[in-house]
């Protein structure tokens, strides 16, 4: 008894003690929120007070035309919003951060600022921006064109139906491309020099050497990124609501679940905030962002362990 209560490892009081603030911090502004909100939603508000209804909401969602034709084109908007990123930003970030590590590259640090810039600007400037440039009115973007001889190919793209979102999906890629770049950046840096000579002396150089060594061992940070980009997109809001407003013009174009849980829960000018579906709308997110993200940790990720060295 004695030989084990002298092996009996010590609890290790201090690991709580540091633990605590932000266990305290995030339980206060997101636990705690978020079980508000799932609350909430199971309730509806009848003669000034909350009464229990299940999931009656859930089905005023999906069956009411009211509220289901809105959610399913909101939803469709997301994933093309979603897919026009790893189309365009993630791709774009891999070729960005390839060259970018290349030691014959002259300026590299000054290219990688200039490419993250716009990543720390606010989505207020990005928007109000963007709208200037892409004015037909008083834009630069159709002298820009002109001066290249494409000035034909200008229109009003946040002002038609069909090219509204996917011109905002763009801006959306502009501004935060900078973050695959710097994420895959740091991953083919963290590849170790043995390797890359070992390639070298096998004859694997240039761009057979990125498709079979480096590629490869990027894997898992692409992964990563992909998830946080599915994640940011279904939780996007900022943007369309600078540059279209609440209703995302034109006539619901490049409405998101974002905006439709804006103009749900509080109102926007003829329609009443209804609390208790906007927290249904909420709930309906934050269960697509679970989903997919239980997909990636349990069905990618796990595949994706046999690239990390």
């Amino acid at each position: 008894m004695t030989a084990t209560s002298a092996t009996k490892r010590p609890f290790r009081w201090h690991i709580a003690i540091f633990l605590a603030p932000a266990v305290l911090v995030y339980t206060a502004i997101m636990i705690m929120p978020l079980f508000g909100t799932l609350q909430l939603a199971l309730f509806r508000n009848v003669s000034q007070s909350q009464v229990f209804v299940g999931l009656d909401n859930f089905r005023t969602l999906f069956g009411d035309p009211n509220w289901s034709t809105n959610f399913w084109n909101a939803l469709r908007n997301n994933v093309w919003f979603f897919i026009i990123h790893m189309l365009v930003q993630n791709p774009v970030g891999v070729v960005l951060a390839a060259l970018l590590s290349s030691p014959r590259l002259r300026f590299s640090a000054f290219y990688r600022t200039a490419i993250f810039i716009p990543t720390i600007l606010s989505f207020v400037i990005v928007g109000f921006a963007w709208k200037l440039i892409l004015s037909p009115l008083w834009g630069v973007a159709p002298n820009l064109l002109d001066l290249v001889g494409l000035k034909s190919l200008f229109t009003p793209w946040l002002g038609k139906e069909e090219y509204a979102l996917t011109a905002l999906s763009l801006i959306s890629v502009w501004q935060f491309i900078g973050i695959p770049m710097m994420l895959i950046y740091a991953a083919m840096l963290s590849i170790p020099d043995e390797v890359i000579e070992a390639a070298e002396c096998d004859g694997v150089t240039g761009m057979a050497q990125f498709w079979k060594i480096k590629l490869p061992l990027i894997l898992p940070a692409i992964g990563i990124i992909s998830i946080l980009t599915f994640v940011g997109n279904f939780n996007a809001f900022d943007l369309i609501y600078t540059a279209q407003g609440a209703l995302a013009g034109p006539n619901y174009s490049t409405d998101i679940l974002g905006t439709f849980l804006y103009r749900a829960f509080f109102g926007f000018q003829l329609q009443v905030g209804d609390p208790n579906m906007g927290a249904a709308i909420a709930t309906m997110m934050f269960l697509i962002i679970l989903v997919g993200v239980c997909i990636y940790l349990f069905l990618i990720q796990t595949r994706l362990r046999r690239y990390q060295f």
